[in-house]
């Protein structure tokens, strides 16, 4: 996907507490000052709204962060920076369907940054929760995919619920993907191992658009991606697609 040309902007604008958005007022999405990708409700077909971030500036608006992929919500919901820090989306009938519940920690604002990562932070630029660290089926430049962590394919090119596999660098080292138990979550069989056992320690995807395993000392101990156009020409993204594969 190429990149439109930007002139060199801030990297993030504010969101104050209390301002809400509304699944279907087409006025509404909260972008960072370059305005390449947005935070809002946006229609999936026929079958309701996702709180979801996806590009903003390419033909066809794609969807690369679903906040409820589970939990499809209707026209007039809506989602909520609540004066007490809470980031909440909830139904018409005021019913909880999710929560970036971080009461209490003195978020002072929220911010869709050029990163494509979506953060709630106190003053000073001090990150309290991030998209970064809620990962769906898709990585992005500059984000860290720490073990324990994992993406979950969506269940088929359209429909982005939760599907049949899951993409993880495990407590182990190893980087693994593995099939899952048909409507249950939990592991079912392995058809992919990085051979890292006792060595992984991050997938990182770096500024330049790089995609690499990292030691704990930050050596490289697989490279699966490199001499691809940079960022600053196009858009870049890794994705464990509905079929089980994990593509750059």
């Amino acid at each position: 996907m190429t990149k439109p040309f930007l002139a060199n902007s801030e990297s993030y604008k504010n969101v104050s507490l209390g301002l809400p958005l509304t699944a279907a007022n087409n006025d509404d999405s909260w972008q960072p000052p370059s305005g390449e990708f947005a935070f809002d409700l946006e229609q999936v077909g026929d079958d309701g709204f996702l709180l979801a971030i996806w590009f903003n500036k390419i033909p066809e608006k794609t969807i690369v962060w679903p906040a409820n992929r589970n939990s499809l919500i209707q026209r007039g919901t809506k989602v909520k920076l609540m004066e007490d820090g809470r980031l909440v989306l909830n139904d018409r009938k005021g019913k909880q369907i999710w929560c970036a519940d971080i009461a209490r920690s003195r978020v002072a604002y929220a911010a869709m940054l050029d990163t494509e990562n979506f953060v709630l932070a106190r003053h000073y630029l001090v990150n309290l929760w991030e998209s970064f660290g809620e990962p769906t089926d898709t990585l992005f430049p500059t984000q860290i995919f720490n073990r324990g962590s994992k993406l979950v394919a969506g269940y088929s090119r359209i429909n982005r619920s939760t599907g049949r596999f899951r993409f993880t660098p495990q407590a182990d080292g190893n980087l693994m993907l593995y099939t899952l138990a048909f409507s249950l979550d939990f592991d079912n069989s392995a058809y992919w191992s990085g051979q890292t056992k006792g060595n992984g320690f991050q997938l990182i995807f770096n500024q330049p658009g790089n995609i690499y395993l990292a030691a704990k000392n930050g050596s490289i101990l697989k490279m699966f991606s490199s001499e691809s156009p940079t960022t600053q020409e196009c858009y870049h993204i890794a994705i464990l697609e509905y079929n089980g594969a994990f593509r750059h």
